[in-house]
């Protein structure tokens, strides 16, 4: 699947529903950690409950053995002294020392369950604590899941859309390019070579008018012919300095753009242009003054054609380490926030920008007018 194809709102509505069941999960989990936590709370409470019955118990049967051990005792002494004693007293005696014993067998069995109530509960507290500890560890791990899902993910769909947003403007390019091919070959077509076309026969006809009327007839037809060849060559320039400005690489960045933009201001005159050089004419790597050039050229002609700006401040400064230049203008603005359709202007500049590892800002609001900031860091070319 091509990414001209790749719909990324199908690929938000899977991270959408995948969010959705790992949150579920992280609530199940909690709640049974939480349910976890009750009954390990309820286990603790009868253990402490069992271990203070555990420790009466054994100081009972500590007492019932000193007692029934002083039972057995007397009725031994009874035994070897049957006679001295009377049938009631033996009697007595005997009946003593087998409740004490028979409490003793009860003190015992009752020790050993509550011993082993203790002991299960013990086991199952340590289970619970185990249960507890994986759950908190599984919450927190579904909650990275989580956060990796809301974040990182999403800058996938983000990252196709501006995948697909490139390979779009690679194909307008494309395109732009050929309509650009078509359009210097028009313009050529129908202003310099028309011109130096006329300019051939006008040539002939100043001949023509030379030898027929006289020299002063020919000296006009002359100066006719001159207006028309000066005209032609600044046909061609003009053309020339639409695809590269020559001064680019004469003069350097800021004498160029003095000139476009006075150049611009009296061609477009709805439009006040205002520039201005923060700090010194320092010239810069050729890559530099060429993308510089084109990003205030496409700033300028979306304020003017988009905006339709009555005010252009074109400002910048070349600094040591960075160039900051900045494009305001009292235009209809729009919405930064707001994805147009085919808005491969901002597009491009964003691309020249990225290549020259700088970063733009573009801020605006629909009525208010747009403010575009671009700084580029400056590495300076080994001489």
């Amino acid at each position: 699947m091509t990414l001209k194809n790749f719909d990324t709102k199908e690929l938000d509505k899977i991270l959408e529903k995948m969010l959705l069941t790992v949150n579920d999960s992280k609530d199940e989990v909690f709640q049974i950690g939480e349910q976890c936590r009750q009954d390990y709370e309820t286990l603790l409470t009868e253990l402490k409950d069992i271990r203070a019955l555990v420790l009466r118990t054994i100081q009972e049967g500590d007492v019932l053995e000193t007692k029934a051990k002083f039972a057995r005792q007397r009725l031994s002494e009874l035994s070897k002294h049957f006679s001295k004693y009377s049938e009631d007293q033996v009697r007595d005696a005997y009946e003593k020392a087998h409740i004490l014993n028979m409490k003793l067998v009860v003190n015992r069995q009752t020790e050993q369950q509550l011993r082993v109530r203790r002991d299960e509960l013990e086991r199952r507290l340590q289970t619970l604590q185990d249960t507890i500890d994986r759950a908190e560890h599984l919450v927190s791990q579904i909650s990275v899941v989580s956060k990796y899902l809301t974040s990182d993910l999403k800058e996938i769909g983000e990252a196709i859309e501006s995948a697909k947003a490139k390979q779009d403007f690679g194909l307008k390019i494309i395109e732009a390019q050929e309509e650009e091919r078509k359009r210097i070959s028009r313009e050529i077509h129908d202003g310099p070579a028309q011109l130096i076309a006329n300019v051939l026969v006008r040539s002939d006809l100043t001949e023509k008018v030379y030898r027929e009327k006289g020299m002063e007839q020919g000296k006009q037809e002359l100066r006719s012919l001159k207006e028309m060849v000066r005209a032609a060559l600044s046909e061609v320039r003009r053309i020339i300095y639409d695809l590269r400005p020559m001064a680019l690489d004469d003069l350097g960045l800021i004498p160029t753009l003095r000139k476009y933009l006075d150049t611009i201001e009296t061609y477009n005159k709805t439009a006040e242009i205002t520039f201005s050089n923060i700090g010194e004419e320092t010239r810069l790597p050729s890559k530099y003054e060429v993308a510089l050039f084109r990003l205030v050229q496409e700033s300028v002609q979306n304020a003017l054609k988009h905006a339709e700006a009555s005010e252009i401040q074109v400002k910048i400064e070349v600094q040591k380490s960075r160039v900051v230049l900045i494009v305001k203008d009292n235009g209809k603005g729009f919405d930064v926030a707001k994805k147009k359709k085919d808005s491969f202007g901002i597009i491009g500049m964003k691309e020249r920008v990225e290549l020259l590892t700088g970063e733009i800002k573009i801020h605006s609001k629909i009525g208010s007018g747009t403010l575009v900031i671009i700084q580029v860091p400056i590495e300076k070319e080994d001489k």
